[in-house]
């Protein structure tokens, strides 16, 4: 599952790839309960890395399955 944060006040993002075992719902409702406070949310890769955002800061969260096939151009 791969998620996308965007964040306030910034034009960068956050881009992870949770791994296929990740739990959609139990991640929105750990989003849910944290966003519009003062919090931390942590969330781990696949590979093990760690990521701390300011629940403050986040604006939105994309939450997908990813895609197999990555276009780049104008090829249809």
């Amino acid at each position: 599952m791969e998620i996308r944060i965007g964040l306030a006040d910034t034009p960068q993002g956050l881009e992870l790839d949770l791994g296929e075992e990740a739990d959609a719902q139990a991640l929105k409702d750990e989003l849910e309960k944290s966003m519009g406070g003062t919090g931390v949310v942590w969330l781990s890769d696949k590979d093990g890395n760690e990521y701390a955002v300011s629940a403050a800061k986040i604006a939105f969260v994309k939450i997908g399955a990813g895609s197999a096939e990555r276009r780049i151009g104008f090829g249809v």
